[in-house]
């Protein structure tokens, strides 16, 4: 009898066939977490939300997104990509229902945080497939066009959503993203067949896949990883997906229309900056100093933002942050060789934990920092940028100062 075709190997068409089924849950996660940029007045007005409710608001997705990471690398390490992403997105749906339907705050948070728990596994199933069904040495490019792909979801939420929101409603911005999440289902249905020596066989129980968390954990190169991991992706979503519409609206007076054109902007640069890093990637200790580099230059984007009121000063940072965070591929290269092939899922499922709770945390403490500002009769918009900007050089202190994989850890 011959083989099953999901039992034979994958060829290389079939490969991107599936990543770019996959792509459409990353684009869907990406439009769900930037949609506060454009959305964040309407609800202001609607709810009489202060920017910590409004941090708090935007910062359910990415806290219930991180806090599931654990589960879903569980998941897929033991029951595979295809049934895992399968069984968590209808719950973004249900969320983006609840979302457009909310009559209250906390409906409105509850049903971010369904969307947060539904897109969990969008972006860690394709960092998982791909480290499975490509060459290592190509980890970081494929990795970096998928981001690229995955971002046009940013794209949905610059201009296309300001125009939806003024003309319509927020709610209707909710009912078209639950659509479109639901046709990505579809998709991935339709397309990703993992073969069947892509999940493991010997079945693990639940506490001996929690134990193998724990040996991640245990060494000492995952802490600087992970605090590294928790700054620089919080800091373009806080930015692109919260801050970006009430800085270019209250402190340059710009329409919601025009914010969005500014959104979209720096989202479409965005879109080349992980591809383009991803094609300059370097291995070992190379690849750390340039991560350390970038992370620096990264950092003093932000404050440039935060003491310069420039209109165009600022649209220019913030484009050449959308470029620069490609350099977050990286990130994900450092991690894919610094652990055991068969901590892949897991190792993943860390650092993407770490990454989401850190922008659940920044949105919530930027909120918190510019009502302390607006209470003390200072700027809320130079405060968010500041405590950004700090808590990058933070990171980027832990990552170059506490210890770094071994050699003997790094894998082809």
């Amino acid at each position: 009898m011959s083989p099953t075709p999901a039992a034979l190997p994958l060829t290389p068409r079939a490969a991107w066939v599936m990543v770019l089924a996959l792509c459409a849950g990353v684009a869907l996660s990406q439009a769900f977490r930037t949609v506060g940029a454009i959305m964040a007045s309407p609800l202001q007005a609607d709810f009489h939300l202060s920017a910590q409710a409004l941090g708090i608001f935007s910062g359910a997705f990415h806290f219930a997104f991180g806090a599931m990471q654990l589960f879903m690398g569980i998941g897929i390490d033991l029951h595979g990509v295809r049934r895992t992403v399968l069984v968590a997105f209808p719950v973004a749906i249900a969320g983006a229902l609840v979302s457009a339907m909310s009559s209250s705050y906390l409906m409105l948070v509850a049903g971010q945080a369904l969307i947060g728990v539904g897109c969990a596994p969008a972006f860690l199933v394709c960092t998982v497939f791909i480290a499975r069904h490509f060459p290592a040495a190509r980890f970081a490019t494929v990795s970096g066009m998928v981001l690229a792909i995955g971002g046009l979801g940013m794209l949905a939420t610059g201009t296309p959503l300001a125009w939806l929101v003024q003309a319509y409603s927020w709610r209707a911005g909710f009912l078209v993203l639950a659509l479109a999440s639901a046709l990505a289902w579809l998709a991935i249905w339709r397309w990703v067949h993992e073969p069947a020596s892509a999940v493991p066989q010997k079945k693990e129980s639940i506490p001996e896949a929690v134990r193998q968390f724990g040996a991640l954990f245990a060494m000492p190169h995952t802490l600087g990883i992970m605090v590294l991991g928790a700054v620089t992706y919080a800091a373009f979503i806080s930015l692109r997906g919260l801050w970006l519409g009430p800085l270019m609206m209250e402190r340059h007076g710009y329409s919601l229309v025009q914010s969005g054109n500014v959104a979209l902007a720096v989202s479409v640069i965005a879109l080349f900056g992980s591809p383009l890093f991803g094609r300059f990637d370097r291995d070992g200790a190379a690849r750390r100093r340039w991560i350390v580099a970038c992370g620096l230059f990264y950092a003093g984007l932000f404050a440039l933002i935060a003491v310069v009121h420039s209109a165009w000063l600022d649209i220019a940072g913030m484009v050449l942050i959308g470029v620069l965070s490609g350099f977050i591929v990286w990130q994900y290269a450092d991690v894919r060789v610094a652990y055991p092939a068969a901590l892949t899922g897991r190792a993943m499922a860390v650092f993407t934990m770490a990454m989401f709770l850190g922008v659940a945390f920044m949105q919530w403490g930027t909120g918190v920092a510019a009502s302390v500002a607006a209470a003390h009769g200072g700027d809320p918009l130079t405060a968010v940028l500041a405590v950004i900007a700090a808590l990058l050089v933070i990171g980027i202190a832990a990552f170059a100062w506490l210890p770094a994989p071994k050699a003997a850890s790094v894998r082809s």
